[in-house]
């Protein structure tokens, strides 16, 4: 029978590292200049970029210019982006107002956000030459059928309302310089019909001053000196060259249908991107080397055999990614980390199986079936309620989260392909070769503790409540000081400087222009700031610094910018997320166990998620969508590290052990109390590893993760197991 399993699982395994490897590695120059560009696209916060979310204001359009508004805005904002340069945008709609746009490698966070957001409204209006009505309007009393403007010097000037001709005529826009001045101006050309048009209107208006109106501002309003039939215009102004070519971009791509605002902006300048890069790697190795060292000196041949499937583990995971042409952000990058971790979980599970069937005195070959076996329930249980939590960050997450629950929900599916069936593979390749594999392994417990769990429970329950009490009342006490701009709305800006300037400079600074209310932090050191402020402020915020601390050359690393909306939308979408992913968990639990076993878990999550809260408040840290992402995470592994006490105490019933109820959980959490402590162990390595080494960026994460770690261990043998003892009728049962 093995070698029947053998016959295809060996090219199988050997089939899947193939393709891995075809699809993770980057290809070779066939010019010999060594491997090009991989698959995998890096995020906006690993190559710098900018991520915005554009509303379309259809407040001001009838209904049947509603229905295509929001199309028309992708294609006129597609157009200015690709004349503009941006390699690989992407542009999608995400609702029937809003557009994701991603922008990587932009780094003119300025000259980007006018390109898109211009309306680019242009028309053409007679200028009014009489004197009395343009006095009449300055003192309030606007004539009929026209507006008062102002043009680029500040001259008022009483235009006609109706437009004469609109920028649609326009078949072409370039920028040229202006011969007397060698000024940029921009050189329009007109379509045919355009053209007549323009040329009956300057005929029919010779000695009047025609004013070029760009979203209702006055560009220039130069005197008509005679007809002009060639179907050209100029229109100038204080342009500077990348202004003027903006200008002919945006009136080539054509106005939009309706003004939009900026409802969320994330920018990542990108020397961020390039720190954020290395740290990640740099965490991510020092986590998977702990975890391959401890598992070859813990379990010696068992360990090296956990470690090949672990490295297949991440090469499964980046083919995955590369197939997928998925984007790796910084949270996907943690996410491999967790799983790198995470995944050792089958691995100890299956191998301390294998260890009590040796203990039976069971031939090896016996033991190594059995072992298997038995774990493969388990496994498959806990897994996949870390799934059920990874799939909902998955669909109500945005941005880096989605990068994180891809990453995470793939991890798992490589480590029950690895853990499972590759390692078993290998064992029985062993045996049908011959040699019976040596499976000594270090021991952490000599031998099965006899603790007794249960005595501390309501000690343990008093505590817990105490904590979480401090915790919330900590939580309620800091009010809208709790959370971040992502859930908050305003502005969040982050700089470095070249030499170290004081939180108290920075505040009379921007104290001088009216924003001293904005909370200013020093993060890394003296050289980087982080300010937070109300949305729209971060012009006005970037243009201070750079006026007034010049020679410390200030450096925009990020801006984060969320719209009110956004904010409200965002915390509906955290309370549900978490509502569902509760939902998830207590279906999967009573279906594969009961309704107390689900009560106990669910009631062990929301410990978990409040200790996490607390600990989160109580460091003085902010909500944001990176921690929400790591509660969710906190969730999964709470319930898979519960989930396996769960699986022993049901082996244990069905066994027909003779024994009560409290003494049959004592015992099973005794019995897996080595697998509690490794599990945990190997996960708190990488995620330790993320905490001092992962960069300022991902330390809220790996913060909240290592709470959470330290909780879901202590919530499943202290919360969840002793509460099947305490829920009501569980003591009469045998």
């Amino acid at each position: 029978m093995l070698k029947n399993r053998l016959k295809w699982g060996v090219p199988l395994i050997a089939l899947v590292t193939a393709v891995s490897l075809y699809y993770a590695l980057p290809p070779i120059d066939p010019d010999g200049a060594g491997p090009k560009e991989g698959k995998i696209k890096l995020g906006l916060d690993l190559q710098g970029g900018m991520d915005l979310v554009l509303r379309v204001d259809m407040s001001k359009l009838d209904e049947e210019a509603k229905k295509d508004a929001t199309d028309r805005v992708i294609e006129i904002v597609r157009n200015r982006i690709d004349q503009f340069g941006v390699s690989e945008p992407v542009i999608q709609k995400q609702s029937w107002d809003r557009v994701s746009v991603q922008l990587p490698g932009v780094t003119d966070r300025e000259r980007a956000l006018a390109l898109i957001g211009k309306t680019a409204l242009l028309e053409f209006k007679l200028v009014s030459d009489n004197a009395s009505l343009l006095k009449e309007a300055q003192e309030g009393r606007l004539p009929a059928g026209y507006v008062l403007m102002r043009s680029e010097n500040n001259e008022a000037m009483l235009v006609e309302d109706k437009a004469l001709l609109t920028g649609k005529a326009i078949k072409n826009a370039t920028v040229d310089m202006e011969a007397q001045f060698n000024q940029p101006v921009v050189s329009i050309e007109f379509d045919g019909e355009g053209a007549k048009g323009f040329s009956d209107i300057t005929g029919a208006n010779v000695n009047r001053r025609l004013a070029i109106v760009l979203d209702d501002k006055v560009q220039s309003a130069p005197v008509i000196n005679e007809q002009i039939p060639s179907g050209r215009a100029q229109i100038s102004g204080s342009f500077t060259y990348d202004t003027a070519l903006d200008l002919a971009i945006t009136l080539r791509a054509g106005a939009l249908p309706a003004p939009i605002v900026i409802e969320e902006e994330r920018t990542v300048g990108a020397s961020l991107g390039k720190d954020s890069v290395e740290k990640g790697l740099k965490a991510a190795f020092y986590g998977f080397l702990a975890v391959v060292a401890f598992m070859t000196i813990y379990y010696l041949l068992c360990g090296m055999i956990a470690n090949l499937a672990l490295f297949l583990n991440i090469l499964i995971t980046l083919a995955a990614l590369s197939y997928f042409r998925a984007t790796l952000t910084l949270p996907g990058i943690a996410g491999i980390v967790l799983t790198i971790g995470m995944a050792v979980d089958a691995n100890v599970l299956i191998f301390e199986r294998i260890r009590e069937e040796l203990e039976l005195k069971k031939p090896v070959a016996a033991a190594i079936m059995a072992g298997y076996r038995k774990a493969f329930v388990t496994i498959l249980d806990a897994n996949l309620t870390t799934l059920i939590t990874a799939a909902i960050l998955y669909f109500m997450g945005s941005g880096p989260v989605k990068g994180f629950a891809l990453t995470l929900a793939i991890g798992l599916l490589a480590s029950m392909f690895t853990g499972i069936f590759v390692t078993r593979t290998i064992f029985e390749l062993m045996l049908v070769k011959g040699s019976t594999p040596s499976l000594k392994m270090l021991r952490f417990l000599t031998k099965t503790p006899s603790i007794n769990f249960l005595k501390p429970r309501k000690i343990c329950y008093a505590l817990s409540i105490v904590v979480i009490a401090f915790g919330l009342f900590r939580f309620f006490q800091r009010g809208d000081g709790m959370y971040g701009v992502d859930f908050t709305g305003g502005t969040l800006q982050e700089y470095r400087f070249k030499s170290p300037v004081s939180v108290d400079a920075v505040r009379r600074s921007l104290n001088e222009i009216g924003h001293g209310e904005a909370t200013i932090q020093e993060v890394g050191g003296a050289n980087q700031i982080i300010i937070r402020s109300p949305q729209e402020t971060e012009a006005a915020v970037e243009q201070r610094l750079k006026a007034d601390f010049k020679e410390a050359s200030p450096e925009t690393l990020r801006v984060e910018s969320v719209g009110p909306i956004v904010g409200k939308e965002l915390k509906e979408k955290a309370f549900w997320a978490f509502i569902i992913s509760l939902a998830g968990i207590w279906m999967y639990v009573v279906y594969r166990f009961d309704f107390r076993f689900a009560a106990g878990a669910i009631l062990a999550i929301f410990h978990d998620g409040l200790i996490v809260l607390g600990a989160v408040a109580l460091s003085g840290r902010e909500l944001t969508i990176p921690i929400l992402a790591a509660i969710l995470t906190i969730l999964g592994f709470s319930i898979n590290d519960t989930i396996v006490i769960f699986d022993r105490i049901r082996e244990r019933r069905r066994s027909g052990a003779k024994e009560t109820y409290e003494q049959g959980i004592n015992v099973s959490i005794n019995q897996t109390l080595s697998r509690t402590i490794l599990t945990t162990l190997t996960v708190l390595m990488v995620v330790v590893s993320l905490y001092f080494w992962g960069g300022e960026v991902i330390n809220d994460f790996a913060f909240t993760m290592l709470v959470g770690l330290i909780s879901g261990t202590y919530s499943t043998v202290y919360i969840a197991a002793p509460m099947l003892v305490d829920w009501p009728g569980s003591r009469t049962k045998r």
